[in-house]
């Protein structure tokens, strides 16, 4: 047995079912190795023959996101396993178990200055929870397993550099088997429980802030919310965990937010952060704080908490539901729900009606349609940028969907490689991308993978020409947008001609026949939809700062281009504004 097929009879006794990544001289024994176990259709495992490295680790990050189960990628040596880092660092941060093989130049080259010379075990530390080389067949087993070990426990990415003349040398110790860490929950002292049901007994006005460690936990937080009479805001990781079936919910804050969680947050008297490491300070707010996560090394580095709580969310809910006394006074949740609802129904939702006769089409509308048409239990990935807005305003989670993006990392281009990922790891699912113009243009080639490999996805394309979030944030900052534009181009055509079926919408009355048909597909498909350029995401909160910026802008916009784009602009944006005085 050469060392590249024990490493992959490793992988194949951990449940790795495929490898994403691009083949290459260094890495050739594990890919014949891969090869050799006749494909996951044999109980083998399958090569997944990506555009670019990139895509591996993002395709790879979305199925251990989806499946909570060990995902592996691979890059040659050099610049093929530099490409993967980008998306590694999505896993890391998205806390995907994910196995990165990095093949190295041969053993006897390194420190020369050789040809495609790089360090991978030193490069990737930073993005990852392990990270070590393999120079002899004796420490090979070790080191996998504890590779192995570390992203599956840990959720995080692990990753192995293996030198090619390594890799091809006989197997010298004998192949281990694989069991799984049984997992443990973590639970505060019964005395902490204590002194948090207290205060939160004590408070008047309860808001819960859930984050994505709600995930499991849905149930009991949705009692925790009746219990405390406590509105529930959510994060845009935290949506799809939440969101759904919860009559407390109003709506997500952060700059890409909407409805009434920003306000509730502020006038609560005690915030109850659950599974949530919400990294924009500025728009959490300064009250009595407890904060409940697994990883204590996030714990108040956001906002200042006096109640730091080591535990995960469920077991944590749990211990503290019997020591709480069921609020009488249920006015502020009230009051928070009737805010939600106007925001929601004069505000967010006017975007989505009596706009077919409206040129170019609302993006908003889009993705509103989208919501309708899709099945129940699809899976959607979202861009970063604008898709992610229009993505957590008006997609329905419905506990039985799921909604992932590169939420921590922010990368564009995530959602094609990412939807690939998901439609290989559940074949039978409804999967759709949701990308923008700028996102696809920078890994477009990954079209030629979901050709290849006959994926029914589907790619929903807002093509606004502009990179909408950039343009906002400009405009917030008080600067006129600059190079920001995207070539015209015609996405639809470019996908036809690589196998995809694929049409270009350009007015709102053919939107929703295009996505019927897009859906039902059995293979590849593309909808190309020309948005509104000027159609911008509104934070929920407004302030001075941010509405003096969007000003000073426009009036530069008018002075060098004339008013007719800021009219139109106007239009497209502020609609909404009297909705919410």
């Amino acid at each position: 047995m050469k060392l590249a097929e024990q490493i992959v009879a490793q992988l194949q006794q951990a449940g790795v079912k495929r490898i994403y990544g691009i083949v290459g001289d260094s890495l050739n024994p594990v890919v014949d190795a891969v090869r050799q176990t006749g494909g996951a259709a044999k109980g083998g495992i399958d090569w997944i023959h990506v555009r670019h490295e990139e895509a591996a680790a993002f395709a790879a990050a979305a199925e251990a996101q989806l499946t909570g189960e060990l995902a592996v990628c691979a890059g040659s040596c050099g610049p093929g396993n530099l490409h993967l880092i980008n998306g590694l660092y999505d896993a890391q941060r998205s806390g995907a178990p994910v196995l990165a093989i990095a093949s190295h130049i041969p053993s006897a080259q390194i420190g020369q200055s050789f040809f495609q010379e790089t360090h991978p075990d030193r490069l990737f530390n930073e993005c990852s929870v392990y990270s070590e080389l393999i120079s002899t067949t004796t420490q090979s087993p070790r080191v996998l397993r504890s590779a192995i070990q570390h992203a599956t426990s840990l959720n995080g990415v692990a990753v192995v550099t293996l030198p090619g003349d390594v890799a091809d040398l006989e197997a010298t110790e004998p192949t281990p088997g694989w069991t799984p860490v049984m997992a443990a929950s973590t639970v505060p002292d019964p005395e902490c429980v204590q002194e948090i049901a207290r205060v939160l007994n004590e408070a008047k006005k309860v808001a819960i802030f859930a984050g994505d460690g709600v995930r499991g936990a849905h149930a009991e937080v949705i009692q925790l919310a009746e219990t405390l009479g406590a509105p529930v805001g959510h994060s845009l990781r935290g949506k799809d965990a939440i969101q759904f079936d919860n009559p407390y919910d109003v709506g997500m804050t952060g700059l890409l937010g909407y409805g009434a969680a920003a306000e509730g947050l502020k006038d609560a008297d005690v915030m109850l952060m659950l599974g949530t490491d919400f990294p924009y300070d500025q728009f959490l707010p300064e009250t009595t704080t407890i904060q409940v996560d697994r990883n204590p090394a996030v714990l108040g580095r956001r906002t200042e908490v006096q109640y730091p709580v080591q535990g995960d969310v469920l077991p944590t809910v749990q211990a503290l539901l019997p020591l709480l006394t069921a609020k009488k006074d249920t006015s502020f949740l009230k009051k928070t729900l009737k805010r939600h609802d106007k925001i929601m129904n004069h505000a967010v939702g006017a975007y989505t009606r009596n706009v077919k006769r409206l040129s170019p089409i609302h993006p908003e509308y889009v993705a509103d349609v989208l919501d309708q048409v899709a099945a129940e239990d699809a899976i959607f990935t979202a861009d970063t940028g604008m898709c992610n807005v229009w993505s957590a305003r008006y997609l329905r989670p419905l506990g039985t969907r799921r909604i992932i993006g590169s939420y921590l990392h922010g990368s564009m281009a995530n959602a094609l490689p990412h939807a690939i990922g998901s439609q290989v790891a559940y074949p039978d699912r409804q999967v759709v991308a949701m990308s923008g113009d700028g996102g696809l243009s920078m890994l477009m080639g990954e079209l030629v993978t979901a050709a290849m490999y006959q994926l029914p996805l589907t790619v929903v394309v807002f093509n606004n020409s502009t990179l909408g979030m950039v343009k906002l944030e400009m405009l917030v900052d008080g600067l006129p947008d600059f190079g920001v534009d995207v070539p015209d181009t015609n996405y639809a055509k470019v996908a036809e001609a690589v196998g995809f079926q694929a049409q270009r919408v350009v007015k709102a009355k053919d939107v929703e026949g295009a996505l019927k048909s897009a859906l039902a597909h059995q293979g590849p498909s593309l909808v190309e939809v020309i948005t509104d350029p000027n159609a911008l995401s509104m934070p929920p909160e407004i302030k001075g700062g941010q509405v003096f910026g969007f000003a000073t802008a426009i009036s530069k916009v008018v002075l060098n281009r004339g008013a007719g784009e800021a009219v139109s602009m106007a239009r497209s944006n502020l609609r909404n504004a009297n909705a919410l005085r």
